[in-house]
């Protein structure tokens, strides 16, 4: 859990007194690591799980506080969106069934979580993404209001003193400009923790680099945003772009984001790695009540580096190294962040095993990799899998191999190795690993919501799509079968009952429009072409500035003049328009009061669909 009362470290006494004992901390883990005193054994695992609150419709629902209060649980904490919370596990020995008794605690805390957010008339959803996020849930009014979050908004936006610019490109494209961090709370993750012996750290954290891509392609659950079909992971690129604190314009330079997979091999120490961080990302928040650290070994006491750990949570890699203290005693860990929610728990504990099955059962060869592999091939391997999920191509070994080929020949039974050489219980790692390869063999997350995805826009709208694949996942996660075993949605899935119908459920949103200095002519033939009988008028920006109906221009069918006759002189300025959240019903008496048979569809001055009786 990150520190909730943090502060912006704004004045130069504050800085200077911060970043004192920032080195401090890294003086004394350099003191700890030489003396012995960071644990080497036994190993231990845990895990952090977010998920998403929605309401009856399936949409984000903006009371989290008021669930976490319900809930009273110390496991649970927020979020920065107000419709997400997180539940951490507590961790254990890797040895037997911690796997089963790590499943086990989750699924009582969910329980808990769920039985609390029905108090407040709320469901509980696991997804990389919700598919039923739209742009209004990513505005400043629905992050929650605690000052850590606020804090992080404003200096983040102060390093970059301009919009972020969002830019995803797959099957579709998003480009967006937004004014906030609140897209990175469209992300949620099952984040895995792995306890690591000291004494060969920088090794293991150069394998777990080196194996992340193929992990991720098994893993991948969030291919969709705000409707586009993106990255079989689109998280990966998401929360890369809303949480950089680059301006736009200084990308090219050598600086990397703060959500990073790094641009080389780790050669040096453990800290190395936490001075390369401090070095290239500046601090932004403080705290209270920091101790100086190196004080405290000397007087026998453990210290918990918080000024370190206060800079490790703004700095992202996916993967991250870790300090902490637990019984006392002080540890080093890898967190795994590029892992999504979900489908269910199961898959959730598939994941984990796989990881780090994989992570253990490293074999000989693979010693000091980055003597023998180029680390752009393993950094292009993590995205490819981010980008293609299960159809990836990944170079091992010097050669091509799929991502199919290369999990059930090599890493699967890597697993199996690494889980049994820790004494991990055959039962457990038979279960969880079959999952693993159920996945392979049928689809992952992403395959089933892109399939389904693309079924019901067969027969639905956008909006009504999404809103019903929510409604799905949520359906078939309350069974709690792995995600290869669902079956994929078809285009006559039934809506979802009781379901306020609003003008975003029916509303066009491939819309033709024209310019108002383009000519009839060009007008009278796009109708023809389309078969459309209105074409909105709009300016560069997607303002609306007029409409045209078929009965305004059809005079000019046959006439020639109608290439000189520009759109600014017919078109309707007068212009009856509806919000995209009115109830149909109202749209229709709208329609019927006003006699017209065609409405745009307003969000903030700009176009974004249109109605039609035929929709009505």
């Amino acid at each position: 859990m990150g520190y909730l009362d943090v502060t912006k470290l704004s004045k130069k006494k504050d800085r200077a007194n911060y970043i004192h004992h920032l080195i401090n901390d890294i003086k004394a883990l350099d003191i700890m690591i030489t003396q012995g005193m960071i644990e080497e054994e036994p190993i231990r695992v845990g895990a952090e799980q977010e998920f998403c609150l929605v309401n009856n419709q399936f949409s984000p629902s903006n009371n989290s506080l008021d669930v976490l209060e319900t809930i009273n649980d110390s496991h649970f904490t927020t979020e920065i969106n107000n419709y997400n919370l997180e539940v951490n596990l507590d961790p254990v020995i890797l040895k037997g069934k911690c796997f089963s008794l790590l499943h086990k605690q989750l699924k009582t805390l969910m329980q808990k979580a769920k039985t609390s957010a029905n108090k407040h008339n709320t469901k509980i959803v696991l997804a990389g993404i919700l598919p039923s996020i739209i742009l209004e849930n990513i505005t400043l009014d629905k992050m929650t209001p605690m000052q850590r979050y606020e804090v992080l908004n404003e200096v983040i936006k102060d390093s970059r003193r301009e919009d972020f610019n969002i830019h995803i490109k797959g099957v579709d494209e998003l480009n967006l400009l937004h004014d906030s961090v609140m897209l990175e709370g469209c992300n949620t993750s099952f984040q895995m923790h792995l306890q690591v012996n000291p004494n060969n750290f920088v090794d293991t954290y150069n394998w777990s680099q080196a194996i992340a891509g193929p992990v991720l392609s098994v893993c991948t659950n969030s291919p969709l945003l705000f409707g586009k079909e993106l990255w079989s992971e689109t998280r990966i690129a998401l929360f890369t772009q809303s949480i950089d604190t680059r301006a736009n314009s200084y990308v090219l330079d050598e600086n990397l984001s703060r959500v990073s997979f790094g641009t080389q091999w780790e050669t040096g120490n453990i800290t190395d790695i936490f001075k390369d961080n401090i070095s290239r990302f500046r601090s932004f928040l403080t705290t209270t009540y920091i101790k100086d650290s190196v004080d405290m070994i000397n007087t026998g006491e453990i210290p918990k580096l918080k000024a370190l750990n206060l800079h490790n949570g703004t700095v992202y890699p996916w993967n991250r190294v870790c300090y902490g203290v637990f019984n006392n005693k002080p540890h080093l860990r890898i967190e795994n962040r590029y892992i999504p929610s979900g489908p269910t728990l199961v898959d959730e504990m598939a994941n984990m095993a796989f990881w780090v099955g994989v992570m253990m059962g490293k074999p000989k060869d693979y010693n000091n990799i980055h003597e023998i592999w180029d680390f752009n091939d393993v950094k292009s391997n993590f995205f490819n899998a981010a980008r293609y999920g299960m159809a990836a191509q990944f170079y091992w070994d010097g050669k091509y191999i799929s991502s199919h080929n290369l999990i059930l020949d090599k890493l699967l039974p890597m697993a199996y190795k690494g889980l049994y050489k820790f004494g991990i219980s055959p039962e457990d790692a038979k279960y969880y690993l079959k999952v693993i390869e159920d996945r392979v063999t049928f689809y992952n997350g992403s395959e089933w919501n892109v399939r389904s995805y693309r079924n019901l826009l067969k027969t639905y709208k956008r909006y009504e799509a999404l809103q019903i694949l929510t409604s799905q996942i949520y359906k078939k996660q309350q069974k709690g079968y792995p995600v290869s075993t669902w079956e994929v949605l078809n285009k006559n899935t039934s809506r979802i009952p009781k379901i306020k119908k609003t003008v975003k459920h029916i509303m066009n949103t491939d819309i033709f429009t024209v310019d108002k200095s383009d000519s009839i002519e060009l007008v009278l033939n796009i109708m023809q072409w389309k078969g459309i009988h209105h074409l909105p008028v709009t300016n560069h920006a997607k303002k609306l500035e007029g409409v045209l109906s078929w009965k305004d221009v059809e005079l000019y069918v046959d006439k020639k003049e109608k290439a000189n006759i520009s759109v600014n002189r017919l078109m309707k300025k007068d212009i009856i328009t509806v919000d995209e959240h009115s109830l149909i019903k109202d749209a229709a008496k709208l329609m019927a009061n006003n006699n017209i048979s065609f409405l745009p569809v307003i969000r903030k001055s700009r176009l974004i669909g249109l109605i039609t009786k035929n929709d009505l």
